[in-house]
């Protein structure tokens, strides 16, 4: 199947959307095999199976996607909802039955509010995660890409992603599935016990709210690995050892302590200069190639 990426004006821009959540931009289309291979039901963490909850997903680019069919195969009940309404959601989101609802009402009810939207996008879709119940689990996959969303001050000056989204959000937030390429994602779910089964980072404040976010990522095919508190996440913000380098449990803790405030900023624009210029001179760039690069300038 074809990756869908979101077309960007700038040259190091064309291809960012392999990096980091799929948007309501215009699109291109870049040749890229992302089969899934989980089985519907799966075990999660410890071989344990997480309680049906209520689910709310905030954006079906490809990364929401991948959310919706993986947790709704795995028994939760989930709501997906864009800003463009229902019937613009893709039908691949909704085969393992989640549905697809009104942006209104993606909220409502939820035991957990998944946000995959650029980071750009927070300030708007606030209200909606502020309508959540009080008691509910807010979980975001955002990456912070100034060629994408523009620059914003504090997060150029080094405030770390998430507890700037936790702020506009007014309430805690637990960081996840933001450091796993879309491809991967699609391609690599594999059961507990796998040799070098992908380890997915999960940073958070509360204990509750973390073991929850960390039962659905068992539940989505990969190994949970706590990685601290949110005020340490940015060791797994683009451009860290930790990003989109298919680490598995046993190697992200060296990767997380490896990562470095300062230089991350650049090697994440380097890495998209590089793989800009590939899509543009071959017409395509692979998932390995996309892993095997990170790990070489990260």
């Amino acid at each position: 199947m074809c990756l869908v990426v979101p077309e960007h004006s700038g040259r190091d821009a064309r291809l960012l959307g392999q990096f980091s959540d799929s948007h309501d931009f215009s699109f291109i289309r870049l040749d890229i095999d992302t089969s899934d291979n989980v089985e519907d039901g799966e075990d999660t963490r410890d071989g344990r199976q997480a309680f049906p909850m209520k689910i709310g997903i905030i954006g079906a680019g490809m990364i929401g996607t991948t959310l919706a069919q993986r947790l709704s195969a795995a028994g939760h009940d989930v709501a997906i909802a864009n800003s463009r309404g229902p019937e613009t959601i893709d039908q691949a989101a909704l085969e393992t039955g989640a549905r697809a609802v009104e942006a209104a009402d993606v909220t409502q009810g939820v035991d957990v509010v998944i946000v995959s939207v650029p980071i750009s996008r927070v300030p708007d879709i606030a209200p909606l995660v502020k309508n959540a119940p009080e008691t509910a689990v807010v979980i975001d996959t955002s990456n912070y890409y100034p060629l994408r969303d523009g620059h914003i001050t504090e997060l150029d000056e080094g405030q770390t992603e998430s507890l700037w989204v936790s702020e506009h959000y007014g309430r805690p937030v637990v960081k996840a599935w933001n450091a796993i390429t879309s491809q991967s994602f699609a391609e690599h779910a594999s059961a507990p016990g796998t040799p070098d089964r992908i380890a997915i980072a999960v940073a958070g404040d509360d204990p509750a709210a973390k073991e929850t976010a960390m039962s659905l990522v068992e539940a989505t095919g990969f190994e949970a690995f706590d990685s601290g508190s949110l005020a340490e996440s940015w060791r797994q913000q683009p451009g860290t050892p930790a990003y989109c380098t298919d680490r598995t449990a046993a190697e992200l803790p060296a990767a997380l302590t490896k990562a470095n405030a300062t230089r991350s900023p650049k090697r994440r624009d380097l890495a998209i200069a590089a793989v800009t210029e590939r899509g543009e001179a071959e017409g395509s760039v692979s998932a390995a190639y996309l892993v095997a690069l990170n790990r070489a300038i990260y």
